[in-house]
């Protein structure tokens, strides 16, 4: 059985699973990498889709905090615009910025946005529930689990918010329903949280005892090279982006010294998704799956 060797990285030394049978390499990489956007506007959900994005996760305020609950009129409007390109919709439930420690008037918020969501037309939800402690709320994130059913249900962010990855694994691995995991490797940065996400892939296995892994933050053209390398061989599916970036607005007048946005560009801008970056990264990550196919094709005919 042939072992090819995929990262020689210092920093990642003390992960062993970077060489290992040629077979399960290719069984990796059989189905493409899906890519999911993250979007907040008609706008930015046609330049995800024009940019091929595999799945929309549809937000509000994606420039404040990470996002929040979408209005039902943007869910309806965003379903109208791409449903030509047949391209699933998630949805944030998230009533406000901020922590992950809900008061029982928001679980009711939240719980409500699902009922609504799900008579109109959505795959499934994305969100997440903490205690004050840092670890994730089992009863509370069940609850909406239920109410989401059977609808996919991603766990967001607020894994990166956990005291103990190994320890949220866990207690997501007790709830009923969790289709995947939205984590940066509790860093600011998937490039910079390689080995953590190296981790949790080989825990979950890639979905087959657990949910999957779908690294999120700071992707773009110039870090998706290094993190398939690093990531592909342990199982990678799914990758999630923005691929925003703060616009500037088209107002000519603009009073001195106000805004009401969230400072320097936000104040007069709007954010908006990139379609150049979504195509540009899903290129990248095809043409990655495609060496590793040429490399088989060789090592077979030699």
């Amino acid at each position: 059985m042939a072992y090819i060797p995929i990262c020689n990285d210092p920093k990642l030394s003390s992960i062993n699973t970077f060489s290992f049978p040629f077979p399960y390499y290719i069984d990796v990489l059989m189905a493409r990498i899906l890519v999911e956007v993250c979007v907040d506007s008609v706008e930015s959900a046609m330049n995800a889709v024009r940019g091929g994005a595999h799945r929309l996760e549809l937000c509000g305020n994606l420039g404040l905090g990470g996002g929040t609950t979408p209005s039902l009129g943007l869910l309806k409007e965003v379903r109208k615009a791409i449903e030509s390109f047949k391209v699933p919709l998630m949805v944030m439930i998230r009533p406000r910025t901020g922590d992950f420690l809900y008061s029982e008037s928001e679980m009711q918020v939240m719980l409500e946005d699902i009922r609504i969501f799900k008579e109109n037309g959505v795959v499934g939800f994305v969100f997440g529930v903490l205690t004050g402690e840092g670890r994730v709320d089992v009863a509370r994130t069940q609850s909406l689990i239920n109410a989401s059913l059977p609808g996919q249900v991603c766990f967001h962010r607020a894994f990166d918010m956990t005291r103990d990855a190994n320890e949220a694994i866990s207690d997501i691995g007790r709830m009923h329903g969790v289709s995947r995991i939205l984590t940066s490797g509790q860093g600011k940065s998937v490039s910079g949280s390689l080995e953590v996400l190296a981790s949790l892939l080989g825990t979950t296995q890639n979905g087959s005892s657990g949910p999957i892994i779908m690294p999120g933050s700071g992707i773009s053209p110039d870090t998706i090279g290094h993190v398939l390398d690093i990531l592909l061989p342990l199982g990678l599916s799914e990758i999630h982006l923005s691929a925003g970036n703060w616009m500037e607005g088209g107002m000519s007048f603009r009073r001195e010294g106000m805004g009401m946005g969230v400072g320097g560009k936000g104040d007069w801008g709007s954010w908006k998704t990139n379609e150049r970056i979504v195509g540009e990264v899903i290129a990248l990550s095809n043409s990655r799956v495609l060496e590793v196919w040429a490399l088989k094709t060789r090592l077979l005919m030699e």
